[in-house]
């Protein structure tokens, strides 16, 4: 019997919640980025665990025992290649890289000895026989079923060289598909440990799944309307009455509202395998337990999060992993094809005080970016940072994205802090990616690349080409390439300026006219110049991290006492406005006019050239309490509010509905090249004359549009009303169809408003001598149509 040291809620030197996503200015690493490695650093640093919500010195040790030989395997040399468990011939291959491990040895384990901590065999790998090069494999003849695996390895544990080689730790295979241990969210393991061994699902030619002809939707990336959302969150709230709340096929129960409202992608929130317990903790100030909610922290790259699934560890994950194909097959059944939210920039093994579980202990000198005496690169904010540019590496995240694409039929990939895999590596040299060394090519840790090998290999590569690719194009060590993000012409952005810009305008701070008529254009500033479309700017006005589109209207400050740091989490820049009243509880006229401005935001985000984004929730105005950063809330903060939404059914999401509808079926909203001049026409408070100072708050143009004739839109972002002369269109009168100022329905008059015909004609008298009265903070979308039918 041996004993194995198990972390349960390791100590950490960074903060736990998620990274900065305002960051602006470009800085390239410096000493400061690097985590510096404790004094007295010792070869087994002390495990700790969670005890009523875990903290730091307190240890639990697993006892794993060698249980007797199963001896069913007949062992053989294997292969190289593919990395991973293969079935193959009547057995499996195992392949694994650890370039610098002395030893290697296959550990078999059956479920119940996991439950126990047990190992059940394993099979030490000859050097002579079992490695090729760097990479050790072995062939098994025999039955695999319900057998998982793991790996150890042995070699220097030496953290000023960047080695942290364990003989004592099970390892996970990066290549796994399925990482199982615990089957249930939030539930700890034995005895309160957060970090219990874990192990890898074996898999088997058994493995099928019936994808009924399933084939990717190919929609062209102008024509999407993302949706960000969170698996378990969008079902777990008790009102959402499904069969099985907070799992993918809870989330495919719910498919339909997102067909509802128009959506035709969505984008998943992290759900590769993390670990929801890594920074376990009792808050006091809600009385329950901080958890690693949003899942920005990466175990396992293959395997889906297990947890998310209504099978758990059933069937040592295959269940949940045929769950995930259902949901993406149910989504393309309904036309909406699924982005999944990457997090290649770092892992959870955090810095040198993180856990040993994977990547860590098969080479940490290779997998993550190392300054010279071992210290990790932070460039994430999260403790170390993913080597991208490393051969090894990059080759293993692109077959990683084949996998999600060839066998789980995602349709494209977000990638967070993206700037990370620009970066160059550890030791980088041109000899590592070309073969020869480039007179003066010197290039520090971390240097961000001009044409990065990985971004090469992704844009390049044959079965990737055509799937979506977004950059979250920062990242939290200074980096910003926001429109200078390196690509070959099939990358996105998430456009940060984007949002920025637009709430300052729609709130109505002077300077933004101009800035706000380039967001509504797709941004050509940023993207133009090098050969990029509008396709390439990802709108947003909310995300996951900072306010809700209700909390933005609703709080000037930041209220994140809820995470139990005393407020003092991530900045207060939200370029909010609370309309005159801080919080909830407030006049009539306040809560008017935060309505309105919501309307608003949505109406720009819709007309906007480039691919717009909603966030979960936005559409019924889902509130946070002015917290902006609930990245660890695994309760009603977070959750979807479905008894909300049906109360906002015939108001704010019945607005959302038409306006995303109505972007759908105009042929100019979502344009493949830069509108110009024979398109869009500029316009003030007169016609052909826009107002670009810096006190004006108006912005209104025309666009001609095959299909509606042609579009008259204005925003009126000023405290004061304003009279809008139109421009003329001989034979032809505008029409009104959206303003923000008026209730609902009035808001949009779609055919089927009750007395349409009597709202229309309140408006004649003004519309008949070409002008329109607009009330402060709104805005208005009027329809050509020829005099006889208006």
């Amino acid at each position: 019997m041996e004993q194995l040291a198990t972390w349960a809620s390791p100590p950490k030197l960074y903060s736990p919640h998620h990274h900065n996503r305002f960051a602006s200015n470009a800085r390239l690493p410096g000493p400061n980025r690097l985590n510096r490695p404790m004094l007295g650093f010792r070869r087994h640093a002390p495990p700790v665990k969670a005890n009523d919500g875990g903290g730091a010195g307190t240890t639990a040790e697993a006892v794993v025992e060698r249980s007797p030989k199963l001896r069913r395997f007949q062992v053989s040399d294997g292969r190289p290649n593919p990395f991973g468990a293969t079935p193959c011939d009547g057995g499996v291959n195992f392949a694994v890289y650890a370039g610098n491990a002395v030893s290697a040895t296959v550990c078999l384990i059956t479920p119940a000895d996991l439950e126990q901590d047990k190992v059940t065999e394993q099979i030490p790998l000859d050097p002579l026989n079992n490695k090729t090069g760097d990479v050790w494999h072995v062939f098994l003849t025999g039955d695999v079923k319900d057998i998982i695996y793991g790996y150890k390895f042995d070699g220097k544990f030496s953290p000023e060289e960047g080695h942290y080689y364990d003989p004592s730790k099970i390892v996970m295979d990066p290549y796994a598909k399925a990482v199982i241990r615990r089957g249930e969210f939030g539930n700890l393991g034995p005895n309160g440990n957060c970090w219990p061994q874990m192990a890898c699902m074996v898999p088997s030619f058994d493995d099928k799944f019936n994808w009924e002809g399933d084939l990717p939707l190919n929609y062209p990336q102008k024509d999407l309307i993302i949706y960000e959302m969170h698996v378990r969150g969008f079902t777990r709230h008790e009102s959402s009455m499904t069969e099985l709340p907070g799992t993918y096929l809870g989330l495919v129960e719910k498919l339909d509202h997102l067909k509802e409202l128009g959506i035709n992608c969505i984008e998943l929130m992290p759900c590769h395998e993390f670990n929801e317990l890594e920074y376990f903790g009792y808050n006091s100030v809600l009385g329950d337990y901080k958890v690693n909610y949003w899942g920005y922290s990466t175990v396992n790259f293959f395997s889906p999060m297990i947890r998310y699934s209504s099978a758990g560890t059933r069937n040592c994950g295959r269940d949940a992993i045929n769950e995930v194909k259902f949901l993406v097959k149910e989504a393309h059944r309904r036309g909406i094809e699924v982005i999944m939210d990457v997090v290649f920039n770092h892992t959870a093994e955090g810095n040198e005080n993180g856990p040993i579980l994977s990547f860590r202990g098969a080479d940490n000198s290779v997998y993550y970016m190392l300054a010279p005496k071992g210290e990790f690169y932070n460039c994430s904010g999260c403790g170390n940072t993913f080597n991208c540019n490393h051969p090894v590496v990059r080759q293993f995240i692109v077959d990683c994205l084949r996998y999600w694409v060839t066998e789980m039929h995602v349709d494209g990939f977000r990638f967070d802090l993206a700037s990370i895999m620009t970066r160059g590596t550890s030791l980088w040299d041109s000899t590592n990616v070309y073969g020869s060394m480039i007179e003066g090519d010197l290039l520090t840790t971390g240097t961000p690349l001009a044409s990065p090998p990985l971004i090469d290999m992704i844009s390049n590569d044959p079965i990737l080409h055509g799937v979506k690719l977004i950059a979250e194009a920062w990242d939290a060590g200074g980096l910003y390439q926001l429109g200078m993000f390196p690509q070959w012409g099939n990358w996105s952005e998430w456009n940060g300026k984007y949002r920025d810009t637009v709430r300052q305008f729609i709130k109505g701070t002077d300077g933004f006219s101009g800035a706000m008529a380039k967001c509504l254009c797709g941004s050509p500033n940023l993207y133009q110049e090098g050969g990029g479309r509008p396709w390439n700017s990802i709108n947003f006005i909310c995300a996951h991290d900072g306010f809700t589109l209700a909390d933005l209207v609703t709080y000037n400050n930041k209220h994140n006492l809820a995470n139990g740091e005393d407020n003092n989490d991530v900045e207060n820049h939200n370029n909010s406005w609370n309309c005159g009243q801080e919080g909830e509880f407030a006049s009539i006229s306040v809560r008017k006019l935060r309505k309105r401005q919501m309307r608003n935001f949505f109406v720009c985000l819709m007309v906007s050239q480039g691919v717009p984004m909603i966030y979960m929730g936005d559409e019924y105005g889902h509130t946070k309490g002015g917290n902006n950063n609930t990245y660890c809330h695994d309760n009603y903060i977070n959750y979807f509010r479905w008894d909300k939404k049906e109360e906002s059914s015939s108001d704010f999401f019945r607005f959302c509905c038409l306006m995303t509808k109505f972007r759908q079926e105009c042929e100019s909203l979502g344009l493949n090249y830069f509108p110009t001049a024979e398109r869009l026409q500029w316009h003030g408070l007169a016609p052909g004359v826009p107002d670009w100072s810096e006190t004006s708050r108006f912005v209104a143009f025309t666009l001609v549009d095959s299909v509606k004739r042609e579009i008259y839109i204005a925003f009126n972002a000023s405290h004061l009303p304003v009279n809008v002369s139109l421009p003329e269109r001989h034979g032809y009168r505008w029409e009104p169809l959206v303003d923000t100022s008026k209730p609902s329905p009035f808001d949009f008059l779609s055919s089927d408003v009750p007395q349409r015909d009597i709202a229309v004609k309140q408006y004649a008298h003004f519309l008949d001598a070409n002008l329109y009265p607009m009330l402060s903070y709104s805005s208005i979308i009027l329809l050509l149509a020829p005099v006889e039918d208006a």
